[in-house]
């Protein structure tokens, strides 16, 4: 059985290239990422056993369609991000946010200075570690934000992360800078100052006043 679920991941994958519009240069490279995948369960697998009920039913992460299309909007939907968030999605989505973790992980280390890549490794190491902006979850924040100190998506998300956290105070504080480094003619400008005006009214109500 196993065959046949590593040649059903090869058929989504090559469905999702195709409905991604990803250019076909960088075909051969998810094509290599999945021979390695292969080659791997081969050495260490047993594909030759039938599958196996689980035990217990994994949590599931599923990503809210909100949080991409801000994603989307920042960093695009198309290229070499968007195969990398697809698997990380996929993965979050079937309840393992440690292969997920693993995905970015592997994203960062192909590309060590991409912004995006950064953020997003961020916000899964977050979610794995139950919520909470962990020290490895802010350290790929931090340096998504170095890499691109006047780009208003590491701060953002940061602050999503923050507010996923129960930390509606610091959240706003990252916030309002990505709604500052956001260009006025953005199409996600009005959705962080949207989030911002909601989040303001959500701690005032708390009875806590938004820092100035």
């Amino acid at each position: 059985m196993g065959w046949f679920t590593l040649a059903g991941i090869g058929i989504a994958a090559a469905g999702l290239l195709v409905a991604l519009r990803v250019p076909r240069l960088l075909w051969s490279l998810v094509a290599s990422f999945l021979m390695l995948g292969a080659a791997g369960y081969a050495w260490q697998g047993q594909p030759a056993l039938a599958a196996h009920p689980v035990v217990a039913d994994a949590v599931k992460y599923p990503v809210d369609p909100a949080y991409k299309d801000m994603r989307d909007a920042m960093f695009g939907r198309f290229g070499g991000e968007s195969i990398y968030f697809g698997i990380s999605d996929s993965q979050l989505g079937g309840g393992d946010p440690r292969a997920a973790a693993s995905v970015l992980i592997g994203a960062v280390q192909y590309a060590p200075k991409n912004t995006a890549f950064w953020t997003e490794l961020g916000n899964v190491l977050a979610i794995n570690d139950h919520g909470a902006v962990s020290p490895t979850a802010l350290f790929a924040f931090k340096r998504a934000m170095q890499l691109s100190p006047q780009y208003p998506g590491p701060p953002f998300f940061l602050g999503f992360a923050y507010l996923r956290d129960g930390q509606p105070v610091v959240a706003r504080q990252y916030w309002a800078l990505a709604l500052a480094l956001a260009p006025q003619q953005s199409e996600y400008r009005d959705g962080i100052a949207q989030r911002l005006a909601m989040l303001d009214a959500y701690i005032a109500q708390a009875g806590a006043a938004p820092p100035q």
